[in-house]
């Protein structure tokens, strides 16, 4: 795998994990990026099966928050980065900020600047992301400031991919691919 940047969209239990896992399979050392927090048992009963499905020969990096900072003396050390995932991480600023203020230009800026880091390195990167477009308007000001945010976030990941593929009921289908590489 080169030093592309793919973004896997889909909705919940869609598979995204699953097939971000399959791509980055393909390469040598992998660093997978976690944002997940366990606020309660059921969430953390989560992470530990997606902790049990990851190779282990893989390296973890569990950061809910600062990815922009714990990043750059990790990555240059991998052939491929996998961010698992932006949804919960846009969740974990977006929650840092009770009063939703400065919040959304915050995560452009922290996406954008996670996007340049990408650039700046060698490195593949496999980005996952829950679709939110598909979904009902919130009915409560948080939830639409999270929709909001996350869809901004997708869609600067997916301007600067270079192959974007949304993952329905298992099943990858590949919405864009840049350049002579493909998969």
């Amino acid at each position: 795998m080169s030093r592309r940047l793919t973004l896997v969209l889909g909705g919940v239990r869609a598979g995204k994990s699953r097939f971000a896992q399959e791509l980055a399979g393909e390469s040598g050392r992998v660093l997978f990026v976690a944002t997940a927090e366990a606020g309660d048992e059921e969430m953390a009963a989560r992470i530990q099966a997606h902790r049990a499905e990851r190779p282990t020969a893989w390296s973890t990096l569990e950061e809910p928050i600062d990815l922009v900072t714990a990043l750059p003396p990790l990555v240059p050390n991998f052939d491929t980065v996998l961010v698992d995932c932006l949804t919960l991480w846009v969740s974990n600023l977006l929650l840092r900020d009770p009063q939703h203020e400065a919040t959304p230009a915050h995560i452009q800026t922290q996406a954008r600047r996670l996007i340049e880091l990408h650039g700046r390195g060698n490195a593949a990167w496999i980005v996952v992301s829950n679709e939110v477009g598909l979904g009902v308007i919130p009915p409560t000001r948080l939830g639409r400031d999270y929709a909001d945010a996350l869809g901004r976030v997708n869609q600067q990941f997916a301007a600067a991919a270079d192959d974007v593929f949304v993952v329905f009921a298992g099943l990858p289908v590949n919405l864009k691919t840049r350049g002579l590489e493909s998969r």
